[in-house]
């Protein structure tokens, strides 16, 4: 990629969608992938790593103590699920399931970028719902798993855990937060459709109130 503009301030979020037309389709997609029905699973090996590793994980934690006695082996596993869970969801599974992706870049002068970028309107006939629905089911459910997680270590003082389950609410709560981001457009324009959901909230609110005498 090119050089990214310095922008005061240090770090900088950057949405790009890019449009199809006359341009080399987003990811390098085959073009008669946009003929195949979307209500199938078009990416089964990749739905399968998506939710593989970070349900292994969780499901590890949980049962940990039937597996193995070692506490350091148990960790270690757990660690490495996770790890392998952040990057295949990072760079491959959001790629191909959803058509999003999200990376961090460096300039020329030392100056953090945060870039997201989603495919263009007309090649996002290629996402199947099916793959859609399974890549944000994943994504979603089991961060809240972690977050339970560690309110569950502190209150039963099991200490030993809290930094396993705090890198698993760090680790997947990041790739969420990422492809949020990506979904929506950035910050600005999440700021913007919570203020319009509670501006339609507020609105309802007053119409439906029923008038006085």
């Amino acid at each position: 990629m090119g050089r990214v503009p310095r922008q005061p301030g240090g770090a900088a979020a950057d949405f790009r969608e890019r449009d199809s037309l006359g341009e080399v389709p987003l990811f390098h997609e085959d073009e008669n992938a946009f003929r195949e029905k979307k209500s199938n699973i078009k990416h089964p090996l990749a739905c399968f790593f998506h939710l593989f590793f970070r349900t292994s994980a969780i499901l590890i934690y949980l049962f940990c103590e039937f597996l193995s006695r070692s506490f350091i082996a148990n960790m270690v596993t757990i660690i490495l699920l996770l790890s392998c869970d952040f990057w295949t969801v990072k760079n491959v599974t959001g790629r191909l399931l959803v058509g999003l992706r999200w990376w961090n870049q460096v300039d020329e002068d030392g100056h953090s970028h945060w870039m997201f970028e989603s495919r263009s309107g007309t090649s996002k006939n290629v996402v199947s719902n099916s793959d859609s629905r399974i890549f944000w089911i994943g994504l979603i459910v089991c961060p809240l798993f972690w977050a339970f997680f560690v309110f569950s270590s502190l209150f039963s003082f099991n200490i030993k855990w809290l930094a396993v389950v705090i890198m698993g609410v760090v680790l997947q709560w990041a790739n969420l937060y990422g492809y949020v981001r990506c979904k929506v457009g950035g910050a600005t324009k999440l700021k913007n459709m919570a203020t319009n959901y509670f501006g339609l909230k507020l609105f309802k609110k007053v119409v439906d109130q029923p008038e006085g005498p």
